[in-house]
């Protein structure tokens, strides 16, 4: 297995503290975007579902490199590489994301911090911005002393966290320039075209969310710190979801998989659950698991495992229609048929230790009950 998502997420989060006046992650615009209120208008509404290009763009770059056959969940939707390419070659698409994959491919093997990347694009706005900025950062050499205002300066320090070395920066600049142009000859019509076919999906991922599921869990949501942000759905994620934690001065952030039907709305909800719960698994395996084997990987083998049945847990307490339905997602995301008892067979296909899974489960109930 490359990498937990949760690792991710837990660097990204961490790094989200450098940001204390960076954009809004899903702003959508090039314009700097001011700290959301903590009292919002009453006709704001909270965790609206969007989309951004550019988070795509870049998840779309990673999901051609990486490779990740060993994940119970994959990082990215499967066969999506396999997809894409078939797209191409039927437009005859040639771009230099393709001329430089082995060489991306090598690079991003050998390095964690650019494994770790994935979650650049949640610190920009629009695909022009990070474009311009990425830019500037790799022309002053990575120095955020380089940048012109204080935004780009929190911004170069995000980049600088995950391309500290001469070698990182130069597997930068070559893979941006590669993405650049897969964008302008392949997946901005590709994205747009999308945006349209499945426009009834988003509305009905937002009409179940923002009727359904938020309410239910609005409790659980507040007592996480999670009461607000933007829900994106992005098309080459699927059951591992990416998560921005909030700040006071930045909207929380989750983006999850982009259904291609509208009877499929329910996936992105799923992969929704999978996120939220991931501080109670975090607090869960730091409290019950020693610090070797949390140096050892073993915490982070439990983490994947716990993210998946924390969601369950979560459904089960608070909207239980939905959990069968969730359980056979994650069956069938790990490469397995769901059977007649889709619970108890996700129970035997994610199994946790029993400390962990109870600790998750008390602390679920103690946030619900909360004030």
């Amino acid at each position: 297995m490359l990498l937990a998502t949760r690792r991710f997420t837990s660097l990204a989060i961490a790094l989200g503290t450098v940001l204390s006046v960076a954009a809004c992650a899903s702003a959508g615009t090039g314009a700097p975007t001011t700290a959301p209120s903590t009292s919002p208008a009453p006709t704001a509404q909270r965790w609206p579902v969007k989309t951004r290009e550019h988070v795509d763009l870049w998840l779309h770059g990673f999901a051609l490199l990486q490779t990740d056959t060993n994940a119970v969940v994959p990082l990215f939707r499967r066969g999506y590489a396999t997809d894409m390419t078939v797209l191409k070659n039927k437009g005859n698409v040639l771009t230099q994301l393709d001329a430089n994959r082995d060489r991306l491919q090598a690079g991003l093997a050998g390095s964690r911090l650019l494994v770790n990347a994935q979650f650049v694009p949640f610190y920009f706005n629009s695909v022009d911005e990070m474009h311009t900025e990425i830019d500037r950062f790799i022309a002053a050499g990575g120095n955020p002393q380089g940048a012109r205002s204080e935004q780009e300066a929190a911004q170069f320090q995000v980049l600088a966290s995950y391309f500290q070395s001469a070698a990182e920066r130069s597997w930068l600049s070559l893979f941006a320039s590669a993405l650049w142009d897969e964008d302008a000859k392949f997946f901005h019509s590709y994205w747009t075209r999308q945006q349209a076919e499945r426009g009834p999906v988003i509305d009905s991922v937002s009409r179940m969310w923002q009727n359904t599921v938020r309410p239910a869990i609005s409790r659980y949501l507040t007592n996480t710190q999670q009461r607000d942000g933007d829900l994106l759905l992005s098309l080459p994620l699927d059951g591992e979801g990416r998560t921005i934690g909030g700040s006071a001065t930045s909207r929380a952030v989750i983006a999850v998989n982009f259904p291609e039907r509208q009877s499929d709305a329910p996936q992105a909800i799923y992969t929704l659950m999978h996120e939220i719960v991931g501080s109670i698994v975090n607090s869960a395996i730091n409290d019950n698991t020693t610090p070797a084997e949390q140096r050892n990987g073993t915490a982070d083998r439990i983490s994947s495992a716990a993210l998946v049945r924390g969601g369950l847990m979560l459904l089960e307490k608070q909207l239980p229609t939905l959990a069968d339905g969730y359980a056979r997602y994650y069956i069938t995301e790990s490469g397995h048929v769901p059977g007649a008892s889709p619970r108890t067979q996700l129970v035997s296909l994610f199994p946790i230790p029993d400390t962990i899974r109870d600790a998750m489960s008390r602390q679920i109930d103690l946030i619900q009950g909360g004030i």
